[in-house]
């Protein structure tokens, strides 16, 4: 019998940078001529986002927020050390990376033999948040293993299960997305070398604006009319059948598997109704103490609607998660929601042992 660890990060892109540019997005959206400007005066913000931009706009603020982020990533590595896995699967989300206008699967197995990953701090997107933490070249290369073997019968299972999925065995156009190789990087934030085995599990999370959008910014001079948008993402149910048939699956395994879920929670970016300035707090708040209390009903019945609302698009690949730990009767043993109002995302981690 399979043994099974359920393990809840972030894979933020300003964790790799500098504190003094953790609020780029933010100034980024201040600097738009396209957002009223009596919504960009911190005086009309709500008090939370106020306190945490001054007096510095938001360095100060960073340098707390990282040290929340490092301290948990650190339990998550000391949580993966001790289960000593045979492979580790990570439900991240594809954000116009690997997957393009060629083809854009629900869900797709990577069963990758060995990945070589470029830095994530030499995309385009990097741009705006300068050098990275480590101070690494941007010619760097990570290498890092896969497991075709745990993949191709995850695959197999999955698809005799009545799960249409997608499995790939070389990248496309990207040869592993941030959401997947930001987890390791920060799971490796002390650089003590990452040895484990990795199954990445994409989740078309970004749905209607992953092609349109390219799951980044929006084009606040023209937004896309309704009849523009990309087709849906999977549903928060789906999402959670699939992470309960994933546990059913690796139960009956010979192997020790870590189920890791890669997001932030919403994202100011993708909250129009916030003028695309911070993100939805309150409704991560209730997800938060769904998830602390096991009333995974609230997830599974969550509408797609409210995650696109609210800016939640990567909350699905913690329905993969919370559907796994609902199979398996899990509620977790340590978690913590960190809040922030200008750094663009509440993050999320999260503990569920056997």
């Amino acid at each position: 019998m399979g043994e099974i660890l359920g393990i809840g990060v972030t894979h933020y892109p300003p964790l790799v940078h500098h504190d003094e540019n953790m609020a780029a997005l933010l100034k980024y959206f201040l600097r738009s001529p396209y957002i009223p400007e009596e919504v960009k005066r911190p005086e009309q913000w709500p008090e939370a986002m106020r306190q945490e931009w001054e007096p510095d706009e938001g360095r100060s603020a960073a340098a707390r927020h990282r040290a929340a982020l490092v301290t948990w990533f650190r339990k998550m590595r000391q949580e993966i050390d001790f289960f000593a896995p045979d492979f580790i699967v990570i439900w991240g989300d594809d954000q116009y990376e690997n997957f393009k206008e060629d083809v854009i699967p629900a869900f797709c197995v990577l069963a990758y033999e060995a990945i070589t990953a470029t830095p994530p701090w030499t995309e385009e997107f990097a741009k705006m948040f300068g050098p990275n933490v480590w101070g690494e070249p941007p010619d760097k290369l990570f290498h890092l293993r896969g497991h075709r073997a745990g993949a191709k019968y995850l695959a197999t299972q999955l698809l005799e299960a009545g799960f249409d999925i997608a499995y790939a065995y070389k990248p496309l156009h990207h040869p592993l997305g941030h959401a997947f190789l930001n987890a390791v990087l920060y799971l490796d934030y002390d650089r003590r070398g990452f040895p484990y085995a990795l199954i990445p599990f994409q989740i078309n999370s970004y749905g209607r604006r992953v092609v349109i959008q390219r799951a980044g910014l929006p084009n606040l001079e023209r937004p896309p009319r309704e009849e523009e948008l990309d087709p849906p993402s999977p549903s928060p149910q789906r999402c959670f059948e699939l992470g309960a048939a994933v546990a059913r699956i690796l139960q009956r395994s010979p192997w020790r598997v870590v189920l890791i879920a890669s997001s932030g929670w919403s994202h100011a970016f993708l909250t129009a109704k916030h003028w695309w300035l911070y993100p939805d707090v309150e409704a991560d708040r209730r997800l938060y103490t769904a998830l602390q209390a096991g009333q995974y009903e609230y997830w599974r019945t969550y509408p797609l609607a409210a995650i696109e609302e609210s800016g939640q698009q990567e909350v699905l690949n913690w329905c993969c998660l919370v559907g796994a730990m609902a199979e398996l009767g899990r509620r977790p043993q340590e978690s913590t929601l960190i809040e922030s109002w200008i750094f663009n995302s509440n993050k999320c981690f999260a503990v569920f042992r056997p």
